[in-house]
């Protein structure tokens, strides 16, 4: 059987992969939204572990309420980009103030 630190280790390198990758990486909008889902994802690890440690279902509901807002989220992320594209032909994060209204 797998200890409650062997997830919350992965999760926490999970974490920190995301929390680099958006440091690291200021200019593509995707990578960034894809770091984003990482660190989601890296909580919802967490929300399963305890879950299943302490058997208990709401961390388990909480998923679900996660991946709802990952969802709306990256749809929004890529309506953005889109128009962004649209405007300029490139994905530039430093373009984004076109966007002010």
């Amino acid at each position: 059987m797998i200890s409650l630190s062997t997830y919350l280790s992965v999760s926490a390198v999970l974490f920190g992969i995301s929390l680099a990758g958006i440091i690291l990486n200021r200019k593509n909008l995707i990578l960034i939204l894809m770091c984003i889902e990482l660190m989601l994802l890296s909580v919802n690890t967490n929300f399963i572990a305890f879950s299943h440690y302490l058997n208990n279902t709401v961390g388990q509901v909480f998923v679900f309420f996660i991946l709802a807002v990952a969802a709306a989220e990256t749809a929004i992320g890529l309506a953005i980009l889109m128009v962004l594209f649209r405007k300029r032909n490139s994905i530039k994060v430093e373009e984004l103030n076109i966007l002010k209204g």
